[in-house]
């Protein structure tokens, strides 16, 4: 423990951890708890009741931030454009609700005038970079108190034992099997059996979308319209960006859309496995790939895919309020500039396959790209270039004979 502490807003969900903290911190800190929790479309089941059960905890007040339009579109339209993903398979959903949720609570500790914040992740995770970068960026000022890295408690029955020693309610119990974070982007599922990777997850594991065996045996085409790199329309209805993921989430889940089985690297060294399902958001990366191969170049593309790799480790290393963050983004918004047009997508077992695409902007050329006979491309003027191209290895050659 550091100085002393007045008020503290703690990023509160109503699990089992935090249901704990708000005790301890009053009881080691000697401080009012302040409850904050954010509504990034993790669905009505995990809001249901939660500011009563904050106040039973100990809270002194709990305020709940709808913060879904803002997530879809100042962090996941932007991280799109970028095209990341994270060691080629993660589509960063628990990394892009970080900030969000960060800044957020910041917001609402500069309104309760609190001076510290606190979080409930653990020592082992990415979450308590994220929160915390966020915190020194926006918030130096305050203090931070992360109880996971200061307490003795180590288990699940600590916490139970803990809260049941206080008279605390609590609707958790000793046999919770899976780990799992829910957003509107995606949901993510880790422990159980997933802790052993040579373990096939089990049905129970998947909670969002249908099992793609059991999927519907007719396949369904959607279309989703962009416009400068932002997604506009789905099915020609205009919607805005947290209905769209929505509508596409829907869509997308029914046809078992957006399931992978990982083992990611973590930030703080270990690898982990995990088991994540995004559905509607593996049809809008799709979908903008797509469209992107149509209008951007080939060195523009390079450059873009350039800029998702390094926005990829940026994103889920919790470095969004960078100097660097706001150049990356910076860049893919420049390129996405030109990313407009309509994309279909065949949903179909598990599977998104792009087999549609059109835009004012696109660099295609029939004329140009077509087998059959065509007069605006002299074949003849290919043997040229590839004499200038490969010039460099013919010289090196001749040199090597030489010698």
């Amino acid at each position: 423990m550091t100085k002393k502490v007045n008020k503290v807003v703690l990023a509160y969900s109503g699990g089992l951890d935090t249901s704990a903290i708000v005790p301890w911190l009053k009881e080691n800190y000697d401080c009012e708890v302040v409850a904050f929790a954010a509504d990034v479309g993790q669905g009505d089941d995990e809001l249901e009741g939660l500011h009563d059960k904050a106040i039973a905890s100990g809270a002194s007040e709990c305020h709940i931030v709808d913060l879904k339009e803002e997530f879809v579109r100042d962090y996941i339209y932007p991280t799109i454009k970028t095209g990341a993903v994270y060691e080629g398979e993660y589509l960063l959903g628990t990394s892009m609700a970080r900030p969000v949720i960060a800044k957020a609570q910041v917001a609402v500790a500069r309104k309760v005038g609190a001076d510290a914040l606190s979080h409930g992740c653990t020592g082992k995770g990415n979450d308590q970079v994220r929160f915390e970068s966020t915190f020194a960026a926006l918030a130096p000022d305050l203090q931070v108190v992360a109880p996971w890295r200061e307490w003795d408690m180590v288990s699940r029955e600590d916490l139970l034992d803990y809260l049941a020693q206080r008279d605390i309610p609590t609707t958790a119990s000793a046999t919770k099997i899976y780990s799992r974070d829910a957003n509107a982007w995606h949901i993510s599922h880790e422990g159980g059996e997933l802790e052993d990777p040579w373990q096939e997850p089990s049905k129970q594991v998947w909670t969002m979308t249908v099992d793609p065996e059991q999927a519907p045996d007719q396949p369904e085409r959607v279309t989703v319209s962009f416009n400068k790199g932002e997604l506009t329309h789905v099915n020609n209805e205009a919607l805005s960006p947290y209905q769209a993921l929505e509508k596409l989430n829907t869509l997308a889940a029914a046809h078992g859309v957006g399931r992978i089985d990982i083992v990611e690297n973590r930030l703080v060294g270990m690898k982990s496995r995990g088991c994540y399902e995004t559905p509607g958001g593996t049809v809008m990366m799709k979908a903008y790939k797509a469209l992107e191969t149509m209008v951007l170049d080939k060195a523009a593309l390079k450059y873009r895919e350039q800029i998702g790799l390094e926005f990829a480790h940026v994103m889920y290393d919790g470095r969004w309020f960078t100097a660097l963050n706001d150049a990356l983004l910076a860049g893919a918004d420049a390129f996405a500039q030109k990313v407009t047009g309509d994309i279909v997508v065949k949903l179909y077992k598990g599977t998104a396959t792009v087999t549609q695409r059109r835009s004012p902007n696109s660099l295609y050329s029939e004329d140009f790209a077509t087998f059959g006979a065509d007069d605006v491309y002299d074949q003849k003027h290919a043997e040229g270039f590839i004499r200038l191209f490969s010039l460099s290895s013919r010289i090196a050659a001749l040199k090597d004979q030489h010698k």
